[in-house]
């Protein structure tokens, strides 16, 4: 089996439009909740969200970067970020001008939790006021969740699998997953992986109010919405973005001495068979997937020393998911740091899983781990674990753990190491 080790990155987040500026912000301690101005949220008991800075605002997204202005009316938002933070990962990895065989070993498997929501209501708005004929051609191309991985392929001429994957909240996890085992395998020896999401529009987050699953307390407070594991946590905060990585087989990175940040040493996966949206209350699903996800790698819990939580800040995961950690890290718990960047950039839905990958790698990387942020008063006490309070911190870190678990009970963990 081939190791597989990740030689780019690239993102757009709520804090920052690339890895650098988002990664910088994440360890001052800053945060990218705001309140919603794109569109009305009157009637809306929820009035925030992690938007992506616009080209005005410091740390800003410019769309013209990555596509021409007469297509970007083409295709949804979700794609546009996929494309920027894959543009991002590529020119980061530097694999240059593909040859014809070369382009047909490297591939794309980017996926989203959603797709093109806010295309979808758009075109239903043009279908009920103005009628099919005012229909684009280009609606059905411009939401298709598979159509990132699309655009992505078409636009860097890669000819290896081409592939997509939506599992809700564990979508960009899984697709790095996926697309690490696909090396592994030998089937590609270059993939471009991640997940993105843009389902911060009205639609969006009229539904997850809806299912009383979004923050309601700290609208005249945004940056204090996302509160992981804090007494006081209410919900979730929506957020969006994208987060990418360029996988490539280690001894073809390494021919050709390429930057390595780190190796894929574990993927695990599995099914809670519980409920649509809630956990099980034992957290067993969580469990049997990082359990996983270890074994898959060959690790030793003892080993981990940064895990970067789903953590979504609402009542009833967050404790779900600390006993869980609590329960396998036993014998080790109290070297373990874990920590949820969700208090930071919200809750990317589809593209959570490979942002927080990202994370995970930067602190392999530069032995550092992400804070989590508004942790006033702790939801157990005494706590055993170190979950990171408000500041970031210097630690080595060899080995971490992601994990992303999503709605249908589908769980994702990847174990990222430094390269041996």
């Amino acid at each position: 089996m081939n190791r597989v080790v990740v030689t780019g990155i690239g993102m757009v987040s709520p804090l920052a439009s690339n890895v650098n500026d988002t990664w910088n912000q994440l360890l001052q301690s800053k945060s990218g909740i705001n309140t919603i101005t794109s569109f009305n949220t009157d009637d809306l008991n929820v009035k925030i969200a992690g938007q992506i800075p616009s080209s005005e605002e410091k740390f800003g997204f410019n769309a013209d970067n990555f596509v021409e202005p007469k297509d970007q009316r083409k295709i949804d938002d979700f794609i546009l970020y996929a494309i920027a933070a894959a543009d991002q990962a590529i020119k980061d990895s530097d694999i240059g001008n593909l040859d014809e065989e070369a382009s047909k070993k490297a591939g794309v498997l980017i996926g989203s939790g959603i797709g093109g929501l806010q295309s979808i209501a758009k075109a239903n708005e043009t279908l009920t006021e103005k009628g099919p004929k005012r229909m684009s051609p280009f609606f059905i191309p411009s939401c298709l969740i598979n159509l990132a991985s699309g655009q992505i392929s078409i636009k860097h001429n890669l000819k290896g699998p081409n592939h997509s994957v939506v599992t809700a909240c564990s979508t960009g996890a899984h697709a790095i997953g996926d697309a690490a085992r696909i090396i592994k395998s030998g089937e590609a020896d270059i993939m471009v992986a991640g997940g993105s999401e843009a389902a911060v529009c009205r639609l969006g987050v009229a539904g997850f109010a809806a299912a009383r699953a979004l923050s309601t307390n700290f609208n005249d407070f945004p940056e204090k919405a996302s509160r992981p594991w804090d007494k006081r946590r209410d919900g979730f905060v929506m957020g969006e973005g994208a987060g990418v990585v360029v996988l490539e087989n280690y001894e073809n990175a390494k021919k050709r001495g390429a930057k390595i940040y780190s190796e894929i040493l574990g993927y695990g996966l599995s099914g809670d068979a519980y409920h649509i949206t809630a956990p099980a209350s034992d957290g067993n699903g969580g469990y049997r997937c990082m359990e996983a996800a270890l074994k898959n790698g060959k690790i030793n819990k003892d080993e981990v020393s940064y895990i970067n939580a789903h953590g979504t800040s609402t009542p009833l995961g967050d404790e779900i998911e600390l006993n869980s950690v609590s329960k396998l890290f036993s014998n080790n718990i109290k070297e373990i740091s874990m920590s949820s960047t969700k208090s930071s950039i919200g809750h990317l839905l589809g593209a959570a899983g490979a942002v927080e990958a990202i994370f995970c790698i930067l602190s392999t990387y530069h032995d550092i781990v992400p804070p989590t942020l508004n942790l006033e008063e702790p939801c157990q006490d005494p706590l055993e674990i170190d979950l990171v309070p408000n500041q970031a911190k210097d630690k080595k870190v060899n080995i971490a753990l992601s994990n992303s678990f999503g709605f249908g009970g589908t769980n994702a963990s990847i174990v990222v190491g430094k390269v041996k």
